[in-house]
């Protein structure tokens, strides 16, 4: 069997990082692994495929970079190297689908609410509207309240 993975989708929003201290936290405690997804959306340049594909290039180095700056605190929290999705689609949820059907060892998908009375967030609203649908796969989501302090999160994970 293979280990759990924790799946966090590693965008700029505030509330990422409480998602990302929860799935280190729950990892470490239940011998699992994290996964970071980076959804790249594409470059819209239909006349000049040159300047899409430098783009896009672009695109995936600025994604591995920051990637890699996550991954020490993931080492740091966990003692594992996190696992690094990078994905090129239209949406993070079509990503979400893409990624969740492929990888069985994926048990949990991470997401933190926003905060300050901007609603949950786009992602977790949209999870809230229509459901939960990766596929053939079920798989459940936690999702952490944005603002949450190490303490809590230790405490909740």
């Amino acid at each position: 069997m293979s280990p759990r993975k924790f799946l966090v989708i590693a965008d700029d929003s505030p509330e990422f990082q409480a998602a990302l201290r929860f799935a280190c936290r729950r990892a470490r405690s239940t011998q699992g692994h994290v996964a970071l997804l980076r959804v790249i959306e594409p470059a819209v340049f239909e006349h000049w495929s040159g300047v899409r594909d430098e783009i896009e290039r672009q695109a995936r180095e600025e994604a591995e970079a920051i990637l890699q700056k996550m991954a020490e605190y993931v080492v740091a929290e966990t003692g594992a190297p996190p696992e690094f999705i990078i994905m090129h689609a239209d949406s993070t949820r079509a990503a979400l689908r893409e990624v969740i059907s492929a990888d069985p060892s994926i048990k949990i998908l991470v997401l933190a609410a926003a905060v300050g009375g901007r609603g949950p967030g786009p992602l977790v609203a949209s999870i809230a509207k229509d459901g939960v649908k990766w596929g053939s796969r079920k798989v459940p989501v936690t999702v952490v309240p944005g603002d949450l302090t190490d303490e809590e999160i230790a405490d909740l994970a």
